[in-house]
């Protein structure tokens, strides 16, 4: 059947259930009851420190069919999850469901596990990599469900999946199990993801190769949540974990996008003094960022806050009095990692807090402007971030679809053509974003509003700005590229793609 967006969502899903289907960005206005937190005494005397995996998962409650859990803020430097993976392959478990918010080209080593049928389900807001080139072509068994940050949060608090063990990735850590990211050579920063697995499975182990003397003084993540604590060598790589600075983008057309975006940003009645903005690490996104300091240091406007990943840039911005506070559920850079530390209006928070929609208030629901990319986004304004042009799986949600949605002004940058694909299509590969959240596509060759949002369509009708339809742009990109070409799918579904809400949006199948 279709659901309201034209998508071909059955009402059940072999490996996956039956499905809740989509029925609007709002239509979920009921909240949740949050599971409870899962506590086990421990005893005066009693010694939560191990220094060898082999006889600490000795201790583990492992089990066939059990869910286990990794936060990604070593992103494609984490040494942890394939560790740990190893360790219960080894000892022969299998059917194991894996609730990583994101993977990682670091992750390889899971395609043999998916193989053998050790690893048989998944959960990630993002994937790159091998494994998303695994998944698209039918080699994990259960199809794999991609959901938000803010929906990975909402999914466990809610119980509707139960995460039984916890690794957790800690850059600094006590033998009592207090964990901060912002200290040791795997520093990495906020550890926004990683406070729903520490809360609500019901066994958590931190793994760390900075021990230090209790109390560690800067707790993010506290001993009262964690069973077991691993000293091992590395937890990872250190240049795969962050860069040393993000950059803006140098492309003369990235720039012309980044330039229009900030005019029609200026001309929004959004850039005033108390605005709130969020803005990821890409290239064009930070050459925004980059326009938009020009002007409000020259209208002397400073926003309320920042939020979201946050970058050197953004810490910049805020050091210059441009924005009175930063909210960081990851950090993508050391400077971003270095102002935590050391800043307290740089507020770390977790993607609960970031983004669940089923909590009393998520900090998306505060956010004036958010500036997101695109792979797709067809003449409706669906945006996909999740599938690339031939169909395999590249991306995934992340945070897209949780700030277009609690945005009040949500704008897609991209160039109109990139290596003759145009990103306006007549229909997306994959759903990742509905339109209906989603109001400004920028492109180098012109701007196209939502017509939902007739106050900005009025307000912009005079403007000196290339202001055009998403239909015109996708006439001029086919006059560049030509017929979209047509992937070729099996009927297999390989994959959910869960809206924040958890309802199924779209569905993802098996590429030919």
């Amino acid at each position: 059947m279709k659901n309201i967006l034209g998508r071909d969502v059955p009402d059940y899903i072999e490996g996956y259930g039956e499905v809740r289907q989509y029925k609007g960005a709002l239509s979920e206005k009921e909240g949740a009851i949050k599971k409870n937190f899962t506590f086990k005494r421990v005893l005066p005397g009693d010694c939560k420190l191990y220094r060898d995996i082999e006889k600490l998962m000795d201790k583990l409650p492992l089990k066939d069919g059990m869910t286990v859990s990794f936060h990604h803020h070593l992103r494609n430097g984490d040494y942890i999850l394939n560790l740990v993976m190893n360790e219960i392959a080894k000892r022969g478990y299998k059917d194991i469901t894996i609730a990583a918010s994101s993977i990682f080209p670091c992750h390889e080593p899971l395609v043999e596990l998916m193989e053998k049928g050790i690893v048989t389900g998944l959960y990630a807001a993002y994937i790159s990599g091998p494994v998303a080139e695994a998944i698209s072509h039918g080699k994990l068994k259960n199809p794999v469900v991609m959901h938000t940050h803010g929906g990975r949060a909402r999914i466990f608090e809610s119980g509707d999946r139960k995460i039984d063990i916890a690794f957790l990735a800690a850059p600094t850590c006590d033998e009592y199990g207090n964990i901060n990211g912002v200290e040791g050579k795997s520093a990495c920063g906020a550890l926004g993801y990683a406070h729903t697995d520490a809360e609500l499975a019901e066994t958590v182990v931190a793994i760390t190769d900075n021990l230090v003397e209790y109390p560690n003084p800067i707790i993010e993540i506290n001993q009262t949540l964690i069973d077991y604590v691993l000293v091992i060598d590395e937890i990872g790589n250190p240049k795969g974990i962050v860069s040393g600075t993000t950059q803006i983008t140098k492309n003369p057309i990235g720039l012309k996008v980044a330039s229009l975006t900030s005019k029609f940003i200026e001309d929004s009645g959004y850039l005033k003094d108390g605005m709130s903005f969020q803005t990821g690490a890409g290239g064009i996104s930070l050459a925004v960022a980059a326009e938009l300091k020009d002007i409000m240091k020259r209208k002397e406007i400073c926003g309320s806050f920042a939020s979201g990943g946050i970058t050197g840039y953004i810490v910049d911005m805020y050091k210059e009095g441009l924005f009175k506070a930063l909210f960081d559920v990851q950090c993508f850079d050391l400077k971003a990692i270095e102002s935590t530390r050391i800043n307290k209006e740089h507020i770390r928070m977790s993607a609960s807090m970031y983004a669940n929609p089923n909590n009393k208030g998520a900090v998306v629901n505060k956010l004036d402007v958010v500036i997101l990319g695109a792979t797709e986004m067809d003449t409706n304004f669906n945006v996909n971030v999740t599938t690339g042009s031939n169909g395999v799986i590249m991306g995934g949600s992340g945070g897209h679809a949780d700030t277009a949605a609690g945005s009040k002004l949500c704008i897609i940058v991209s160039q109109l053509v990139n290596a003759r694909i145009s990103v306006v299509k007549d229909k997306v590969t994959t759903v990742t974003t509905p339109g209906e959240t989603v109001d400004v596509l920028v492109t180098e060759r012109g701007i196209a509003i939502n017509p939902l949002r007739t106050d900005l369509i009025e307000r912009f009708k005079n403007s000196n700005l290339p202001i055009k339809t998403i239909e015109e742009l996708r006439d001029i990109a086919k006059t560049l590229t030509g017929e979209d070409k047509e992937i070729k799918f099996e009927d297999k579904i390989v994959g959910v793609v869960e809206y924040r809400d958890g309802t199924v949006i779209d569905t993802l199948k098996m590429v030919k």
